[in-house]
C-alpha cells in the first residue's frame, strides 16, 4: 500500500470494515467513492474484491430496476401523466456518478394526487399487485411483482407526497412548480436541486437517520450541490411547511458527526445535538426526540402521539417484528403494549444501574 496514503494498514481494519459497510448495505457506495479518489487500490485485495462483488451484484440489480422504471416512466408519458422519479436509480446517476453506486431496491415515482387512479390501473396493467390498503393521510400507495432473475419482489411506491399529510402544512405544489421537464417530454420531470436536497433530508428523517446510508446520501448531496442549494431559503420553506424541526434535526446530527461539512455548505440553522451513543438508555431519549418532538406545532405532535398508542394493526406487527397475524385488534395491541412495557422496565433498570455506578 502507498506509505503516503493515509487510510489505515491493519488488515483487522478491513475486516471489521467490510462486515460494517455490508450490514448497511453501503458497498456500492463506498466502492465508487473509493475507486472515483484512486484510493480503491490502497486497501486490501479481500477487501476491493468484496466491494468489487456487491458492486456487480447492485449494477445487475439495478439494470433491471432502470428496465421496469422507464417502463413505467413511458406508459405515463404516453399517458400524459405528469411523474417525477424519487430516488432510485436516476438519483445514482445523477448524484453519485453511475446507475450502480448507490443501491436500490424499489421505483417511487411522484405523481399528483388527481392522477392516482389513473396510475394505479396504469402499474396493474403491468403487473403489478397492490401489497396493502391504501391509507388515505399517507402519500404513497405500493405494488409489486415478481422480476425474472430476481428473488425478491419489485417494489414500485406511487407517492403523491413526502410526508404524511397531516403531520405538516407542505404544499407539493412547489415542488412541481420548480421542476423540469426531461428527455423532451412535457410529463416526466426532475425535481430542483433544492427540492432534492430537502426530500433527501427528510426521507433520513423518516428513517430516524439509522443507517449510514441516509448519511452518505445526505454527504454527497451537500459535496455535488454546494452552491446550487439556497439553505435560508430552504429553511423558510421548511417553516412555512412545518417540517423546520425536522430539517434542523437531521442536518444537525448530520453535522455533529462531520463538521468538515461546514467549509462545504454552511449551516444557517443547528439545534444542539449529543452524539448518537450505543445503549438502551440513549436508543430511547433518542426516539422520543425523534417520534414526539420533531414537529413544529403541538397539534402535530400529539397526533404522532396518538398513532403511537393506537398503530394501524398491521404497524404493531411491523412493530413486534413478526408476521401478520389475523388476531383481533385488542390482543394484537396487548402483546404491543406487553413488549414496550418490557423494554422500558430494561431502560429503566439500565438507568438506575448507571446512575449508581461510581
Amino acid at each position: 500500500m502507498d506509505k503516503k496514503s493515509s487510510l489505515p494498514h491493519k488488515a483487522s481494519y478491513y475486516h471489521q470494515a467490510i462486515h460494517e459497510i455490508e450490514s448497511h448495505s453501503i458497498s456500492p457506495q463506498i466502492y465508487h467513492l473509493l475507486k472515483e479518489k484512486g484510493d480503491l487500490e490502497k486497501t486490501p485485495l479481500f477487501f476491493q474484491v468484496r466491494l468489487k462483488q456487491k458492486y456487480d451484484e447492485v449494477l445487475f440489480q439495478n439494470i433491471l430496476i432502470k428496465s421496469e422504471t422507464d417502463k413505467i416512466l413511458n406508459e405515463l408519458d404516453k399517458g400524459n401523466i405528469e411523474a417525477i422519479p424519487l430516488k432510485g436509480v436516476y438519483f445514482a446517476q445523477e448524484y453519485f456518478g453511475h446507475m450502480a453506486a448507490r443501491g436500490t431496491s424499489d421505483i417511487d415515482i411522484l405523481i399528483k394526487k388527481e392522477s392516482v387512479g389513473e396510475t394505479v390501473q396504469l402499474v396493474k396493467s403491468m403487473g403489478f399487485e397492490q401489497e396493502e390498503e391504501w391509507i388515505p393521510e399517507h402519500f404513497h400507495c405500493s405494488f409489486s411483482k415478481q422480476i425474472p432473475g430476481s428473488p425478491v419482489p419489485l417494489v414500485v411506491e406511487i407517492h403523491w407526497g413526502i410526508v404524511k399529510e397531516k403531520t405538516s402544512h407542505l404544499e407539493i405544489d412547489t415542488f412541481w412548480e420548480e421542476a423540469e421537464a426531461v428527455k423532451e417530454s412535457s410529463y416526466i420531470k426532475r425535481l430542483s436541486y433544492q427540492h432534492t436536497f430537502y426530500m433527501i433530508c427528510l426521507h433520513g428523517w423518516r428513517h430516524n437517520l439509522d443507517s449510514p446510508r441516509y448519511y452518505l446520501d445526505i454527504i454527497q448531496l451537500i459535496f455535488r450541490l454546494n452552491n446550487r442549494v439556497d439553505l435560508h431559503r430552504l429553511f423558510q420553506q421548511a417553516k412555512k411547511d412545518g417540517t423546520f424541526k425536522r430539517l434542523v434535526r437531521t442536518l444537525s446530527i448530520v453535522y455533529e458527526e462531520y463538521p468538515i461539512l461546514e467549509n462545504v455548505m454552511k449551516l444557517p440553522v443547528k439545534r444542539s445535538v449529543r452524539k448518537r451513543r450505543k445503549g438502551r438508555l440513549f436508543h430511547y431519549l433518542d426516539f422520543i426526540d425523534f417520534q414526539f418532538l420533531s414537529y413544529d406545532t403541538s397539534q402535530h405532535s400529539l397526533r404522532e402521539v396518538y398513532n403511537w398508542c393506537f398503530p394501524r394493526k398491521k404497524d404493531i406487527f411491523t412493530e413486534l417484528n413478526v408476521e401478520y397475524q389475523r388476531s383481533s385488534y385488542i390482543k394484537s395491541i396487548f402483546f404491543l403494549y406487553k413488549a414496550r412495557v418490557g423494554k422500558g422496565l430494561r431502560a429503566t433498570y439500565l438507568l438506575v444501574r448507571g446512575a449508581n455506578q461510581p
